[in-house]
């Protein structure tokens, strides 16, 4: 499954899934970030019935402010738009599991 961008034009149609969600907020520049997106992507190609999402901090700050994002990486979960757990720092896909619950 292809992870998507999202940006302040398109999260709100993105939230509005009933589908478990989770967003990594990244930025070009941290090595840290390279590690998680190999990690996402073959969460997100193993598990079709959760939604993927990236957003740039640097070209969606207002967004990363809003949920609180300090650091990258962030993996936030969230269910009907709300945000039910974070990660920040390097993950595991078995960490990123145990978010979704």
């Amino acid at each position: 499954m292809e992870i998507r961008h999202l940006n302040e034009s398109s999260i709100k149609n993105a939230l509005e899934t009933t589908k478990p969600v989770l967003i990594d907020f990244y930025a070009s520049w941290c090595e840290g970030c390279n590690s998680v997106d190999g990690i996402m992507t073959e969460f997100a190609d193993e598990n079709p019935d959760v939604e993927v999402y990236k957003i740039n901090v640097d070209e969606s700050a207002d967004i990363a402010n809003k949920y609180g994002v300090m650091s990258v990486p962030t993996v936030l979960s969230l269910s009907v738009g709300e945000v039910k757990n974070r990660a920040v720092g390097s993950i595991t896909k078995d960490e990123i599991k145990d978010l979704l619950n």
